[in-house]
């Protein structure tokens, strides 16, 4: 208990002093995040739209792959990202490895399963009779997605707030394609885990506690956002 409270002290301190480390591993990590949910959100609302609202042959297959990924193991995204983006890979001559390019890269790997699944239940539990009116009032195609994706729009920000989730608490794939360099690619989880193998656990807490204080304030501004949409 007095390392947590030492952690939380050290935080506290950090963040009043504006420690110009600290800062610098908090905006990355944030940048990283957002990037990465954003890419995911362009990636999986419309893949779970398209899963929830056609019939093809190996619909079921493609579904069951998108619920397989998300549960699937960072540290295997992180070595299929190295792989790809490695000198001697397919994608080595873009010299990616070990750039904040790379952690967004396999964060949004991860996240976007995780949207495209969210969004594919949220559609699927509109009433079927809804879609029915919509089209018998005239709408188009376009404005028929419009009026489901907003009729779902509780269960597409839940996708949203997993998929930051799923990303602001990575840490295996990051550390394995950014490399965890100070002052480039270091984000706060990666920086916990340095400190932990450094023995340093009050500066591992505080970098904890700070992680969890910016992933609530997020969640906590995606969270208004839904309730809102549900008064709405």
């Amino acid at each position: 208990m007095e390392v947590i409270w030492q952690g939380m002290v050290e935080a506290g301190r950090l963040l009043a002093t504006l420690d110009a480390d600290v800062i610098h591993i908090t905006l990355r990590t944030l940048q990283v995040s957002v990037t990465a949910t954003l890419i995911s959100i362009l990636i999986g609302i419309p893949a779970g739209t398209a899963l929830a609202l056609t019939n093809f042959w190996g619909r079921n297959f493609v579904v069951s792959v998108v619920n397989f990924g998300m549960g699937l193991p960072p540290v295997v995204v992180g070595l299929i990202t190295w792989l790809l983006l490695a000198r001697y890979g397919p994608l080595g001559s873009l010299s990616l490895l070990y750039t904040p390019t790379a952690i967004v890269i396999a964060q949004a790997i991860i996240a976007s399963p995780i949207v495209a699944g969210f969004s594919l239940a949220a559609l699927q539990s509109v009433n079927p009779k809804l879609r029915l009116q919509i089209l018998s009032l005239g709408a188009n195609r376009f404005q028929y997605f419009l009026l489901l994706l907003w009729e779902a729009r509780l269960g597409i920000l839940a996708a949203i707030i997993a998929g930051f989730g799923g990303v602001i608490s990575e840490v295996g794939a990051s550390m394995m394609v950014g490399g965890n360099i100070r002052g480039y690619t270091r984000v706060l989880t990666t920086a916990t885990v340095l400190e932990v193998s450094k023995g340093k656990f009050e500066l591992a807490t505080a970098l904890s506690v700070i992680l969890l204080v910016l992933s609530f304030f997020v969640t906590a501004s995606l969270s208004y956002l839904q309730q809102r949409g549900r008064r709405a």
